[in-house]
């Protein structure tokens, strides 16, 4: 019966449960607060929209741009800043897709960045990596006209922008990856990332994924493995919300059941936001108390010491 195999399907997404609503939208992990905290940060703030700005240096094989929010807040204390990543199989789309998000965490308090980065297959891994540690460089370098404090920013991705993101927060500042553009100036304080694809040894040899890499699973085993976050969680990664459509068939569930579980095992301060009977498209067009949830949880994060 339908009915039975939807309850079957959400009791089957994870032995970690902690906290389910009617088979509907699901947390994981540390009981979440976003329905009943009252957060300082309620209240809503204006923000300035300023002109798309390149990011990236004269040299850079491509002149990449980011859209910045700045909160207009009066107060002379540092603050917190969100480095936000499109989606699109690394191959296409646009921050049009993330402007609605960037806004939201502008209304916040942060100040948001939101950028290009360069398209495979013409740029393969690990470009839009190095894309990424070029706009974390130009966050810190702008931090005191922004009044950013650099220990508290924030990645923000969906599909193959939470894939960028996360890569950035779990190995973009120590290892293989951090070289030559990471390092410390990389580091982000915590992680708001969708529709995960968070172990790309799990997908068969598609064209995104190849093109993306540069070749199969047999031909390029040892990138395919340093290009999945869940194949570089330490103890020292930061904290990490997940959202994932229990429907998924483009990025199926088990890569955010099986990454949170991992986090778990490292005991990283993590979340995990199932969203009941949608895909992957609709986890992202229909996201709002996955992304009111994910913002509570940055904000518990990076917004305490205000």
């Amino acid at each position: 019966m339908p009915a039975l195999r939807a309850i079957r399907q959400c009791l089957s997404l994870g032995t970690l449960m902690l906290l389910i609503s009617g088979c509907g939208s699901i947390h994981q992990g540390a009981p979440s607060l976003a329905a009943k905290e009252e957060d300082h940060r309620k209240q809503e703030v204006t923000f300035t929209r300023l002109q798309p700005q390149r990011y990236t240096p004269d040299e850079w094989p491509q002149a990449l741009y980011a859209r910045v929010l700045l909160p207009d807040t009066l107060s002379a204390k540092q603050r917190p800043a969100a480095l936000i990543v499109h989606g699109g199989g690394w191959r296409n789309r646009t921050p049009d897709d993330m402007d609605g998000i960037a806004e939201q965490l502008a209304q916040q308090g942060y100040v948001t960045v939101n950028i290009e980065h360069r398209f495979s297959p013409e740029y393969r891994f690990p470009t839009q990596l190095h894309d990424l540690q070029q706009a974390m460089a130009w966050i810190h370098a702008n931090s005191q006209e922004w009044q950013v404090d650099t220990n508290r920013i924030v990645g923000v991705g969906f599909s193959s922008g939470a894939h960028l993101v996360s890569l950035l927060a779990l190995a973009g500042v120590e290892g293989a990856l951090a070289e030559p553009y990471g390092g410390e100036q990389s580091r982000l304080a915590a992680v708001l990332a969708g529709g995960l694809p968070s172990d790309l040894l799990k997908f068969d040899d598609g064209r995104l994924v190849v093109d993306f890499i540069g070749g199969t699973r047999a031909e390029e085993n040892e990138a395919y493995r340093l290009a999945s976050p869940a194949r570089q969680i330490t103890p020292q990664a930061p904290p990490f919300f997940l959202f994932h459509g229990s429907w998924d068939r483009l990025v199926p569930v088990d890569h955010a059941t099986d990454f949170y579980q991992a986090l778990q095992e490292n005991n990283i301060e993590s979340e995990l936001y199932l969203q009941s009977f949608r895909g992957h498209f609709a986890s992202f067009l229909f996201r709002g108390s996955a992304i009111e949830a994910g913002i509570a949880f940055l904000n518990r994060q990076v917004l305490s010491e205000d």
